[in-house]
């Protein structure tokens, strides 16, 4: 008895199928793209800052918290964590006993009128019930099926764990590439309506020189051609800030309208340094990463139950109750009834079902393999690709502000050269026009070192943590 017992539960523990292993990854030593290569990477990465660490615009932090709790993205992904965490539930619950409980009552009336006359005083009523407590209904895991099922619920409710940090990730930085754009063109505005100003002016000046005789039409022409090319531009602009409005608010699941906007674009803080970090904590921090990885542990612990089939499926259960003829002498008399039914199911031909099944969740595995490295190839290149933006659009940058100060100074002088007859109006024209070709450049290459950062910041994994 003892002997059995040992038996039985040495057969209990095993299970069939793989164990899951992490695959080997060499990553590289540093990020391509990091700017210093002369001293060790720095173990600090700027993802791990927080968010609202990173955005330190009020109000775009109150964007963002919103987006977080409505946005159609993240509520999607909350209910498949749901559903991931519900399905669990039902896998776990096949490894315990179900204990259920039943009853009936039948009542019959005979036929006054049959075959057989009944004695008189014999009631052609008859009442009778059943109850019934099911004991046991249980399938003993010897061969680990239940087991390696359970396994692979749970890794997929964890890898839809990592896919709600991803869609939180997106979110973040999708608002925060919006806003940017939305300042930006607010930017773009302010510098054509200020241009339109100025123009305004200096036709309103060509226009007395005509008259007075000093000026030609011609004068007059291509200074109206700057006052209307300006002109134009505004409504455009206008038009391209509520549509992103409207983009920023779908992000946010509401109604298009307008969108507050806290500082500047001019006034938006960075932080000094944006340290990458080491390549193989990569592989810790990105959601997309960790979940690509849940899945190949969910897609081995399948092949286990696959492999599971070929063992005998062994089931147990039982019964407690009783049944009367009377419905009177149910709980009363010998009516007392049990059933113990120990079953055991063994595949002997399939036409190879249960073969191509293994195979089909070892060509899975094979795929969520190639896929979690591919994930992980994909994390680097995303983060050097990054790194190479940000580092190049600051230097853009220093360069377009120069370009816009000296251009600044040449509308100046040449505007003052034509004022006091020395040079043609052309030249203070053309000047005028290069400048405001240069501040709007200049304008966006400000938004895109915003939108370098935030793309950084999403490829080294930042943005899902609170």
């Amino acid at each position: 008895m003892i002997c059995g017992a040992v038996i039985f539960g040495l057969l209990a523990g095993c299970t069939v199928g793989p164990k899951y292993r992490r695959p080997v990854v060499e990553p590289p030593t540093r990020f391509r793209g990091s700017s210093d290569k002369t001293t060790a990477p720095d173990p600090d990465s700027l993802a791990d800052l927080k968010w609202f660490e990173v955005f330190k615009d009020e109000q775009l932090q109150e964007l963002i918290r919103t987006a977080l709790v409505n946005n159609y993205d993240v509520r999607r992904a909350v209910a498949r964590v749901s559903a991931a965490r519900a399905n669990l539930g039902i896998t776990r619950s096949d490894q315990f006993p179900n204990i259920t409980a039943g009853a009936d009552v039948t009542t019959l009336r005979n036929s006054g009128s049959g075959q057989f006359a009944l004695p008189g005083g014999f009631n052609r009523d008859r009442t009778f019930g059943t109850v019934l407590l099911n004991l046991l209904s249980f399938e003993v895991d010897i061969w680990g099926r239940l087991r390696r099922a359970n396994e692979a619920a749970r890794a997929n409710l964890l890898a839809t764990e990592e896919d709600r940090k991803a869609v939180m990730i997106t979110v973040v930085s999708d608002v925060s590439a919006a806003y940017f754009n939305l300042l930006e063109l607010d930017m773009e505005l302010e510098i054509a309506r200020e241009t339109l100003a100025t123009r305004q002016e200096s036709l309103n000046l060509i226009r007395s020189r005509q008259q007075g005789g000093v000026a030609t039409m011609l004068d007059v022409r291509q200074a109206e051609q700057l006052v209307y090319g300006a002109a134009q531009t505004i409504p455009d602009i206008e038009r391209l800030i509520e549509q992103t409005e409207n983009q920023i608010n779908l992000l946010l699941g509401m109604d298009p309208g307008p969108v507050a906007r806290g500082r500047s674009l001019s006034e938006q803080e960075q932080p000094p340094s944006a340290p990458p970090g080491l390549p193989s904590s990569l592989l810790e921090r990105r959601p997309d990463i960790r979940a690509a990885e849940l899945n190949l542990a969910a897609a081995t612990a399948n092949i286990g139950v696959a492999k599971a089939a070929y063992f005998p499926q062994i089931s147990l259960t039982g019964f407690l109750g009783g049944q009367s003829s009377q419905l009177s002498n149910l709980f009363s008399g010998a009516g007392g009834a049990w059933n113990f039914s120990p079953q055991v199911t063994l595949p002997i031909f399939n036409a190879g079902r249960v073969k191509s099944g293994v195979r089909f969740t070892e060509a899975q595995r094979q795929l969520a393999s190639t896929q979690y490295q591919q994930a992980i190839r994909n994390g680097f290149r995303e983060v050097s690709d990054a790194l190479v933006e940000y580092r190049k659009v600051k230097e853009i940058r220093a360069q377009q502000e120069e370009l816009v100060t000296t251009l600044q100074d040449r509308s100046r002088l040449a505007y003052l050269r034509y004022r006091g007859g020395v040079d043609t109006q052309l030249n203070a024209l053309d000047a005028d026009r290069d400048l405001f070709n240069a501040e709007l450049s200049l304008a966006q290459t400000k938004r895109n070192e915003l939108l370098a950062l935030v793309l950084l910041y999403k490829a080294m994994g930042g943005g899902w943590r609170q």
